[in-house]
């Protein structure tokens, strides 16, 4: 293999060791926020599940208060005013249903986006998701590693004079930026101890009837997602096309007793 190879393989190991440190790095390392300062349903959907997650829990909040409701093939639409709520992603999502639409379609609406960014800002303020420089740094270099073992062995001749010592030292580096790029995290540390934190206080309940504070659904969804959603609101969930898996709202549809099955 060509001496010039081993340059650009150093220069690629190097953009992966730079990469996960970064990816190691919060913008601000903390402790969860105390019981006073818990974010918000919405925003701990959005560190849970990302956009569409903060969307699901603003229409649940929203149901709650008649505000929205299934509409035809899967999709939701307004039924009335927001309600008494002075949330922005609630408002957000409710002002964007001028007319029925499905759930991947609501989320990238202007208004449901300009308020879910909103929200992404202040939990990248409270150190809870990374800044998006860091994020686009971080997956620059490690595209960096690749194109790096790529060039030189362009560059240097290595594919013609010697293709399996070429994978074998370059493989390693473009292997490793491939698994810390699908292994890098949005948000922080804190955010994560603050979800699990949460997950260990509130665990899923076997039953619906055992939650009686829509405040408390609220977070449930947040914290859990689709099991949540099944277990509390099967119908709206289903109908409306919330469900990752819609089947899963039959099998926790509760009996004629009232309580969902085991």
């Amino acid at each position: 293999m060509p001496t010039g190879m081993w340059w650009f393989i150093g220069a690629a190991w190097a953009e992966l060791l730079l990469a996960a440190v970064l990816a190691r790095t919060c913008s601000r390392e903390s402790g969860p926020p105390g019981a006073d300062a818990v974010p918000t349903p919405q925003a701990l959907a959005l560190l849970r599940g990302g956009r569409r997650a903060a969307v699901i829990v603003a229409l649940v909040a929203l149901h709650q208060r008649g505000a929205v409701a299934a509409g035809r093939k899967h999709t939701i639409r307004a039924n009335g005013g927001p309600g008494r709520t002075r949330d922005p992603v609630q408002l957000g999502v409710h002002g964007a249903l001028r007319r029925a639409l499905a759930l991947g379609d609501l989320t990238q609406r202007p208004e449901a986006r300009r308020a879910v960014d909103a929200l992404s800002g202040e939990l990248r303020g409270a150190g809870l998701l990374r800044p998006v420089a860091q994020l686009w740094v971080v997956r620059a270099l490690l595209g960096c590693v690749l194109l790096t073992v790529l060039v030189g062995a362009v560059a240097t001749g290595a594919f013609r004079a010697d293709l399996p010592a070429v994978l074998a030292v370059g493989l390693p580096p473009a292997l490793g930026a491939v698994a810390v790029l699908l292994r890098l995290p949005v948000t922080t540390g804190a955010a994560r101890r603050l979800l699990a934190g949460l997950r260990e206080r509130y665990p899923l309940p076997a039953h619906r009837r055992e939650v009686t504070d829509g405040r408390l659904v609220q977070l449930y969804v947040a914290l859990y997602g689709d099991p949540a959603l099944a277990l509390f609101l099967p119908r709206f969930s289903r109908d409306g096309g919330l469900l990752d898996r819609p089947g899963d709202a039959d099998r926790n549809r509760p009996p004629p007793g009232g309580t969902a099955r085991p």
